[in-house]
């Protein structure tokens, strides 16, 4: 019962958190800097979550150089010269499989 009060509550928690938002700038025209801002966003936050898969070892025993790396390094490549997240997404998995095919 309690797993699912905590459920419940960081649920309500959550959707008051994002509705508080909406409804704050729901009749408001949001200042240009906190426009030019919010665009980096997602971008911030996709890089958080992926570098410390990339580049940490197992149970946070500091950094390890293996094979995501090398492949990491070719999608961000690819990324920058195409701009497109399906030939991204292909190039890193490629790379990733290649050199874990190789035992690099």
């Amino acid at each position: 019962m309690k797993l699912w009060l905590v459920i419940v509550c960081v649920g309500a928690l959550n959707y008051c958190s994002r509705l508080s938002f909406i409804a704050f700038f729901a009749n408001r025209s949001m200042p240009p800097l906190m426009a030019r801002a919010l665009k980096f966003v997602p971008a911030a936050m996709l890089t958080a979550l992926i570098v410390p898969m990339i580049v940490a070892g197992p149970s946070g025993s500091g950094v390890q150089i293996d094979e995501r790396l090398p492949a990491a390094i070719v999608a961000a490549a690819v990324a920058y010269v195409v701009r497109g997240t399906l030939p991204t997404l292909a190039a890193g998995m490629l790379a990733l499989w290649a050199l874990r095919a190789t035992g690099a």
